[in-house]
């Protein structure tokens, strides 16, 4: 007998979606009206699930434009990433010197 593993929840998803739309402009952000149309969802939905980040600390909403954005929290995760990939790739090039450094063929 086959087990359901489908474990997506549509909510999470949701926020999910919102988080990489929000990725898309972190300097001056979006009207709520126009992320709930971007993730599919109500005016209502997208009200509650922009509190949900704000609560997170992962967005705040400019008191001065009323547009949200994300906070610096999350970009900053992706600084660190890139900064693990160019570690890599220091690391990386280091191997191939060695590698022909002492080749013996």
């Amino acid at each position: 007998m086959s087990r359901n593993t489908d474990y997506t929840n549509a909510a999470q998803q949701r926020l999910l979606r919102l988080l990489v739309v929000l990725f898309g402009d972190v300097v001056n952000g979006y009207a709520a009206g126009a992320l709930a149309k971007a993730v599919g969802c109500s005016p209502g939905v997208m009200t509650r699930d922009l509190d949900n980040l704000r609560t997170a600390g992962v967005a705040e909403k400019d008191e001065d434009t009323g547009l949200w954005r994300l906070t610096a929290r999350l970009p900053q995760q992706a600084v660190k990433v890139y900064a693990a990939i160019g570690r890599a790739e220091t690391r990386l090039a280091e191997a191939k010197a060695a590698i022909h450094r002492n080749s013996d063929y």
